[in-house]
């Protein structure tokens, strides 16, 4: 199977797109709230926890009471029941049974009880005259108590016939478990499902607690044995009660849950994923030879992507660039190879073709232009290497001064060269690097009938300045936009390659360098601009 250019980078390993992993991410903020049923199952529990807690201190409250009816009615030890266990009071009053407290800490768990079915019902009964009176006397304290509390209140004998309460008075609950457990002197509690008065709203279903009851069943001690039970039962407090009346907070939320998701998916779309898109999508058309599509993107999103946009079309128009500089190198190449080229084989065909009838002069001539265009060609391909050996040139690390790189040039006898200033100023280029810049300046002013060549240097904010003029002929306007060029030169009649500028340009660039042409009253001037150790 062929490979793109992107899949030949990356390879074929499977990797999610930039949309499903935001569609994911997504997903995922959205689902955070599901969280919460976590804890809403921990609420849940602890609303059970709290109502028992409830039941057991207004259960104590009536206990109380109880006690001291009973206590003032006299009635005789042989009519109470069990005797209390010493433990009784539950952890607390074991470890410390002479303390002047006994708290009874709640023990019903919604996520580990089991839910007993519905309570079962009284059974008919015989009831002592004695604690029915008491039962009597205190029925209305239950009754007001019932109004405020919503508890079901049931006062219970020593032998578990109710004798206090809105209904069942007379009928026995001895039979029911945590009742039994009560009249053995032990604290009892249960989670028994509760009979509805009216149909569970659809909603109630997601939690447990709206089903249940909580039964609490706390022994009353008079004397060191049971005198009685108290038997109280009430429905939890409802989380979804409470909810519903904050539905439109619910609601709110809700919506601004959905709406913080939507404005992440848009800002993320708008930042990232519609600028990288349009990023490859440039990338495409680049690679596929648009030049206009290297420009900057119409919207980039966040400052890195700016960045990265920016970087990569600076790489795109500076590999457009060095491929357009190729194609005209390349095109320069073929033309100044061609011309010596074909003057060689001209001059050969013309000594082969013409055999004996040529006179020695003529054959001397043409056997001079064969040499002197192969030494054309042989200056052009040093010349090629020189300027690709400069292009490739990688910075050294040396410096040296002026006075060092012309100390190794040999003395030129067709013009003087004279250091005005700054001769011993150290430059961050090599010394034989810096004799060839200097070689080829200096060669250029002889060419053109300059008889001194003065140089000048000076240092400031870590650059050097150095300025290579002579009193040569100047160069013309026509001609000062082009010298930089390639193959470019006016003397090529008398063996000018016009590379020698373009080598001096690639040297100095290769050393944070830069040479140009600046404007002076006779003759021509370069500036040249270097790092300074």
């Amino acid at each position: 199977m062929r490979l793109t250019t992107s899949s030949k980078w990356i390879g074929r390993k499977w990797r999610p797109r930039l949309a499903t992993v935001v569609v994911a991410i997504l997903i995922m903020v959205m689902a955070l709230p599901l969280v919460g049923l976590f804890f809403f199952r921990l609420y849940e529990n602890q609303l059970i926890r709290q109502t028992e807690a409830e039941l057991i201190a207004q259960g104590a409250a009536i206990a109380a009471i109880y006690a001291q009816e009973v206590r003032d009615a006299g009635i005789p030890p042989d009519k109470l029941g069990a005797p209390m266990p010493q433990a009784n009071g539950g952890a607390s009053r074991a470890a410390n049974p002479d303390g002047p407290y006994r708290p009874i800490e709640p023990q019903l768990d919604l996520a580990s009880d089991a839910v007993l079915p519905t309570r079962p019902a009284a059974m008919p009964a015989t009831t002592d005259p004695a604690f029915a009176a008491i039962g009597t006397r205190l029925s209305g304290i239950l009754d007001a108590t019932q109004k405020t509390t919503l508890a079901g209140f049931r006062l219970l004998d020593p032998t578990g016939v109710v004798i206090a309460g809105r209904g069942e008075v007379g009928q026995s609950l001895g039979e029911v478990d945590e009742v039994r457990t009560a009249l053995g002197g032990h604290y009892a509690s249960a989670l028994r499902l509760r009979i509805p008065d009216q149909p569970t709203p659809p909603l109630y279903s997601v939690s447990r607690g709206t089903k249940v009851r909580v039964f609490v069943a706390l022994p009353v001690a008079v004397d060191g044995r049971v005198a009685g039970v108290v038997y109280v039962s009430r429905t939890p407090n409802n989380i979804i009660k409470h909810l519903y009346g904050e539905r439109g907070k619910v609601t709110l939320a809700a919506i601004a849950i959905l709406g913080g998701t939507l404005l992440i998916g848009l800002v993320f779309l708008r930042t990232v994923s519609r600028p990288i898109y349009a990023l490859i999508d440039r990338t495409q058309r680049i690679a596929a030879g648009e030049r206009d599509a290297i420009r900057p993107l119409d919207h980039h999103g966040t400052y890195e992507m700016a960045e990265l946009s920016a970087a990569f079309l600076d790489m795109a128009e500076k590999l457009q660039a060095r491929s357009d500089s190729i194609q005209t190198f390349a095109t320069h190449v073929s033309h100044e190879l061609k011309s010596p080229l074909t003057a060689i084989q001209g001059a050969a065909e013309l000594l082969r073709d013409s055999g004996s009838t040529m006179d020695d002069e003529e054959r001397r001539r043409f056997s001079n232009n064969i040499v002197t265009d192969a030494g054309r060609l042989n200056l052009l391909v040093r010349r090629l290497l020189d300027l690709a050996k400069a292009e490739n040139l990688a910075p050294s690390g040396e410096s040296t001064s002026i006075g060092a790189a012309l100390a190794l040039l040999p003395a030129d006898t067709r013009l003087a060269v004279r250091i005005e200033a700054g001769g011993d100023l150290a430059l961050r280029i090599s010394a034989e690097n810096a004799a060839i810049v200097l070689a080829n300046l200096i060669d250029n002013s002889a060419r053109h009938a300059a008889t001194l060549v003065s140089i000048t240097a000076a240092s400031a904010g870590g650059k050097a300045t150095v300025l290579v003029g002579d009193d040569g002929a100047g160069i013309s306007p026509s001609n000062r936009a082009r010298i930089f060029e390639p193959f470019f030169t006016t003397r090529r009649s008398t063996g000018g390659t016009g590379m020698g500028l373009g080598i001096v340009l690639a040297l100095l660039k290769a050393h944070d360098g830069m040479i140009r042409l600046v404007d002076s009253e006779r003759g021509t001037r370069f500036e040249i601009t270097l790092p300074v150790v």
